[in-house]
Formats: structure tokens, C-alpha cells, sequence
């Protein structure tokens, strides 16, 4: 494993995606956190309490919230997770595709920097539940499921249509099968079933003796509680001792529950969307190492009132100094300082990118023609593979209009192929499909030849295509900085 790259205590305020590409991989132990949900709304802090100005916008918009550079990040590395998002597109909307991609280049990032024996605990509700579970399945693999846990709660409602919605669901997933899980930590006290006419445990061949004996162990021992959780308050049941005003605030209980289980004492634990930091909190007193991130300015002196408020922090005044009122100047507390920083941490690693098929790693910084966007390629190889009907399938030969080609890799992803355009193609969608990342372009050529293919129509003009691709992607390589590249790439 990496060795961490950031100090102990450490929040970390802005957009949570650089400071999550910063971290070395394999350097958390626990994920665990409480993102946006989607649900088209404006949250608020309660006025004059302690998160008093906080607020976000859990809306989204594909044109506005979404990065060439992520989309075209999920399309090379994680294709599943891109069918997620192109079903919820079609199904939910433009804003759930939005929100998806939005958090999907995150999960990335979060999976990469997660140890082997690391988990991620995800909280979401039904508003994206589905889509967001489908997009980890994608992401950090089915078999590394571990549960859905319903987070039950109760209070008033007004519904006349459907039966109340009285829960938030939070996802478990490890990173691979040797990860941490406490049993033992989290057990809750077991309840006797009464009235039932039978014994809560099942007698076999036991004597009433036994099973009242068995019955006292496990009043003694406690249970593990099931994945339906309906013994910690929600719904905005905050106990008192701990509200802070914070739109979204959850009780320290719930992520006790978390950290108990998937994390031993001096592990790390991780929260990129920290808001009132109950998830440092809640490491801090049980003895965990902690990193926070929020886009909230606020979340800095929310933890420590709350450090100070638990008893686990001194602040400066009460020491002999003037309490700080600026991040430059930290309040001392009595088990260390509280790092502050707008500025991502400095990969010492290898700087492993997000990708899992293969462990791709890049060895010198890149050019800038190498970080043209998908668009960009799209529209030089459009150029390059156009005869006077339409474009070229550089794989049957069929000339078909633009609208019908899809950017592909000449050397698949998982033979190391790169992202750049001296290894890109344009093919149609049928042979886009036949591809796939299994095949190298040639193989692709050599399938379509096959009798029980039969999908090559002109291999002649098939190998032009291939030939002008390559040569404008080198013109391209060479030209990048000239006006008529610039022109080119925009599809002028």
C-alpha cells in the first residue's frame, strides 16, 4: 500500500474531485458519506445556528454541471458505468445523466484511493437509489456488494397517493473480499419474542433448560443488527446535543455504527462530502484517522465548535492566545492541529489513474494534443475518413453519414491501447458493437471477412479510411498549436 500523502485532520475545502485525484492510491481504509442526492431542490441551513449560511443546490444540468473531460473518462475506462448513465438519461431524464456523471467520475476516484481491505458506505435515497446502485455495481463490482442498508425512520406525513417515505438506503460495498468488517463492534442488545406461542430461538433437540441458557447468551452477547436499521433516529430527529442547523445533518450514531464495523482504531477514514462534519466527528472520538472535504466555507470552524463541544478540543483562547478567525491561524487542540487546505495534495505515488481493467500508469506528463476531448477527435477523423457521400466505416468500408460513426480505439484499452487520436478511429455502429474492447482493428477487419460475418463491403475503402485517420492524426500531432489545427478540430 501507498503511503498517505496528506496529515491526519485534514479538511480540505473546494470541489471535492481535485483533492480525491490528489490522494495517493490505496491510502483510505473507509468511505464513508453523505453526497447530493438529485433532488431538485435548494437546501438552507437553519437561520442563526451553527452552520448558519450553508447551503447548496442539489439540482443538475448536462450543460452546465457536466465536463467533456469526465464523460470521456467514463466512456474509455469504465463503459459500464456509461450505460448506466445513458439508460438513466433515457428513462430519468437529463438531470439524473447529469448527476450520475457528476458522481461517477468521484466513485472512480474514491475506488482507487480505497486499500484492498477498504470499504465505501454511500447514503442515498430513492430519488437516485437505483441508478446510483447500478453505477457502483459497474464500479467497484457486484461480487464486492456487501448490503443495502434501510435506514427506517418515522414522523408525520401528508401522502395521499402512495404509503409514506420514511427511509434513506445506504450502500456497502468493499473494495475486494479481505475487507474489514467488525461483527463484534456493533452488536445491539438482543430482544426476547414474546407472544408468539413459540421460543425466539429454534429448540431442536434442546431442552427448555438450554434454550433459556442459549437465551441468556445472546441477551448477554447482543445480536448484529440486520440491514434494516430502526434503532437510530432520522428524519431530521437530531438529538438536541448535536444539531448544528445543517440542511442534511445526520446523527453521530449512524456513522458510529459505520466506523465500528469497517474500520479498526488509527485507520483512515474519508468523508468527500463532510458538511458538518459528523463523520470526522464521529472518527475522532473513536479514535480513527480522518479527512474531510466540502464546498462549504463554513465546515473548517464547524468542527472544531464540535471538537470543542465533545470535549476533545482546546481552542486558543482557553490557553492564553485569541481565538482564531482565519484559517491561517490554527486553534490548538489537545490531540494535534487541524490542517486546513484549498490546495489538492501532491501524488507521491505512481500516479495510477482511475481505470480498473488495467493498471495504466502515466510515466510523463502529457501533451497537449494527447488531451483532446472525444468531440475533438470526432471531428478531425470526420474530416480525415469523408469521401463526397458521407464518412468511411474504417472497418466494412461503408460510407454512411456522420451521425451513424462512433469513435473508437485502433488497440483496445485492454492490450494498454491509449486515449489519444494517433489511436482513434471512426467506425459504424455495427462494427462499433462487434469491437468492442476485445479486438484490435485489424481484427475487427479480419471478423467482418468471415463467410459467417459477412459485413466487409469494401475493404478498399475501409484500409483508405485507416490510412487517411493515421495521417491526420500525425498532422495533428505536429500542427496542434496553428490556427488551421485549431479550425480543424472545431469542425470548421
Amino acid at each position: 500500500m501507498a503511503e498517505p500523502n496528506f496529515k491526519n485532520r485534514t479538511l480540505y475545502h473546494g470541489d471535492n474531485l481535485e483533492y480525491l485525484r490528489g490522494m495517493n492510491s490505496g491510502t483510505v481504509h473507509l468511505i464513508a458519506t453523505d453526497p447530493p442526492f438529485n433532488k431538485n431542490k435548494d437546501f438552507h441551513a437553519t437561520p442563526d445556528s451553527l452552520a448558519s449560511g450553508a447551503r447548496f443546490a442539489d439540482r443538475w444540468s448536462w450543460e452546465k454541471d457536466v465536463h467533456d473531460e469526465w464523460v470521456d473518462s467514463i466512456k474509455d475506462d469504465w463503459p459500464a458505468v456509461w450505460q448506466v448513465i445513458e439508460a438513466a438519461k433515457l428513462a430519468s431524464g437529463d438531470d439524473m445523466a447529469a448527476f450520475l456523471c457528476w458522481l461517477g467520475v468521484r466513485l472512480m476516484e474514491m475506488h482507487r484511493i480505497l486499500r484492498d481491505d477498504g470499504s465505501i458506505y454511500l447514503h442515498i435515497d430513492h430519488t437516485a437509489h437505483a441508478w446510483v446502485k447500478a453505477m457502483m455495481d459497474g464500479i467497484f463490482g457486484k461480487k464486492n456488494f456487501r448490503n443495502e442498508i434501510v435506514w427506517g425512520y418515522t414522523g408525520p406525513s401528508n401522502t395521499r397517493r402512495w404509503f409514506p417515505r420514511k427511509h434513506d438506503t445506504i450502500l456497502f460495498y468493499a473494495k475486494s473480499a479481505s475487507s474489514t468488517f467488525n461483527r463484534g463492534a456493533v452488536r445491539v442488545p438482543y430482544v426476547r419474542v414474546t407472544g408468539t406461542g413459540h421460543n425466539s430461538l429454534s429448540r431442536g433437540n434442546r431442552t427448555d433448560e438450554e434454550v433459556k441458557t442459549l437465551e441468556r447468551e445472546y441477551e448477554r452477547r447482543g445480536k448484529v443488527p440486520e440491514d434494516y436499521w430502526t434503532d437510530i433516529p432520522g428524519g431530521g430527529h437530531i438529538p438536541k446535543n448535536e444539531r448544528t442547523g445543517y440542511p442534511t445533518q445526520k446523527p453521530l450514531a449512524l456513522y458510529e455504527r459505520i466506523i465500528k464495523a469497517s474500520s479498526n482504531a488509527g485507520d483512515v477514514v474519508l468523508d468527500p462530502f463532510s458538511g458538518c462534519a459528523t463523520t470526522p466527528i464521529a472518527a475522532e472520538r473513536l479514535g480513527r484517522r480522518w479527512v474531510g472535504m466540502d464546498i462549504w466555507k463554513g465546515a473548517y470552524d464547524t468542527v472544531l465548535d464540535r471538537l470543542e463541544s465533545e470535549g476533545l478540543a482546546v481552542s486558543d483562547s482557553k490557553i492564553g492566545g485569541a481565538r482564531a478567525s482565519n484559517k491561517d491561524s490554527k486553534r490548538l487542540i489537545t490531540f494535534g492541529d487541524i490542517t486546513y487546505n484549498t490546495d489538492p495534495p501532491i501524488r507521491t505515488d505512481d500516479n495510477e489513474v482511475a481505470a480498473p481493467s488495467l493498471k495504466w500508469k502515466i510515466q510523463r506528463p502529457q501533451e497537449p494534443w494527447e488531451k483532446m476531448t472525444h468531440r475533438d477527435m470526432f471531428n478531425v477523423l470526420v474530416k480525415a475518413q469523408s469521401n463526397r457521400d458521407g464518412v468511411i466505416c474504417a472497418g466494412c468500408g461503408r460510407v454512411l453519414e456522420k451521425e451513424f460513426m462512433e469513435l473508437d480505439h485502433i488497440l483496445p484499452k485492454s492490450d494498454r491501447g491509449a486515449n489519444h487520436i494517433l489511436n482513434r478511429i471512426l467506425l459504424c455502429r455495427p462494427c462499433n458493437g462487434r469491437k468492442r474492447n476485445n479486438l484490435t482493428l485489424s481484427g475487427l477487419v479480419r471478423a467482418n471477412k468471415r463467410k459467417d460475418v459477412g459485413w466487409m463491403q469494401n475493404e478498399t475503402l475501409a484500409k483508405l479510411a485507416q490510412d487517411n485517420a493515421a495521417l491526420r492524426a500525425e498532422w495533428v500531432r505536429d500542427n496542434f498549436d496553428t490556427e488551421e489545427c485549431k479550425q480543424l478540430i472545431k469542425g470548421e
